[in-house]
């Protein structure tokens, strides 16, 4: 099994405040992602599906050494391991055995997101790859999850087909199988956008100073379009940029509100649930 770690890719990623932002403004937003960090180092592992992966592995040590009846054991630890899930009631069909986390975070404004998206643009057209890959893994401010999942609804299945196996005396077939089993661990990659983590915080932050601060309360909100701007500029997108615009206007037309005094309660509870949801659609699940 894998050391499940974090990485933090970019030197100071918890530290520089966004360009344009003032200290309370970088707080809020260094804060957002050192949360949303801590929350995907919270993926709660399935210690039975661990334990069943390593029984299994020692079974095929045993089978290489034949050590028939201690392979035996371990299928059968294997199996009662994985049966105490499949006996839980809403029992996931992806059981987390392994978690890997990398941050990235992308130090710049939209004219070097442009500047840079051009430049690739001419490399690959002189068929530069090496180059343009280069620049395009800097474009890029995002957490990385990478989940690696036993599947619950065949592998319970291998194991007790290895067994069979081994109680006919098919021994190269039961090892067959158990690499296959093994084999078959479902590696699901996660991206969640930075800058739409930042946007939402700050949303949320400014909602819960107006009645206190409307001056930082307003720089909150031009800060969260300001990201909302780097999000769209890197590609953070879910079906179209549409909802770009219409996040921008929302908060265009709360700023007017607040400089005319009049109650922002619910034009705050509309825009933060629209950039939870946004947040939620634009977040990239890869299966391998």
């Amino acid at each position: 099994m894998k050391k499940i770690f974090t990485s933090i890719v970019v030197a100071g990623l918890l530290a520089t405040s966004s360009f344009g932002a003032d200290l309370k403004t970088a707080k809020v937003s260094k804060t957002a992602v050192v949360k949303a960090e801590k929350k995907a180092q919270n993926t709660q592992l399935i210690n039975e599906a661990i334990n069943a992966i390593r029984y299994t592995q020692d079974a095929l040590i045993y089978l290489n050494n034949s050590k028939i009846k201690k392979a035996k054991t371990s299928l059968k630890k294997a199996v009662g391991e994985l049966a105490v899930v499949l006996n839980s009631p809403n029992a996931p069909y992806l059981l987390p055995v392994d978690v890997q986390i990398n941050a990235y975070q992308f130090i710049g404004n939209v004219n070097k997101i442009k500047t840079s998206v051009k430049k690739v643009k001419t490399l690959l057209n002189h068929n530069e790859i090496p180059q343009a890959r280069e620049i395009l893994n800097s474009l890029k401010s995002e957490i990385d999850i990478k989940t690696v999942n036993l599947p619950l609804a065949t592998y319970p299945a291998a194991l007790n087909l290895a067994i069979k196996y081994i109680n006919e005396g098919k021994i190269k077939e039961a090892k067959d199988v158990l690499n296959m089993a093994v084999s078959t661990l479902v590696e699901v990659d996660s991206i969640i956008p930075i800058p739409l983590v930042k946007a939402h915080a700050l949303v949320v932050e400014s909602a819960k100073i107006i009645k206190k601060d409307k001056k930082e309360a307003l720089k909150y909100l031009d800060e969260a379009r300001h990201q909302l701007i780097i999000a769209q500029a890197l590609g953070y997108t879910s079906t179209s940029d549409t909802t770009y615009n219409i996040l921008k206007n929302k908060i265009t037309n709360l700023e007017k509100e607040i400089s005319k005094g009049h109650k922002t309660t619910s034009l705050f509870s509309d825009l933060i649930q629209k950039l939870k949801e946004f947040k939620q659609k634009a977040v990239s699940v890869i299966h391998k």
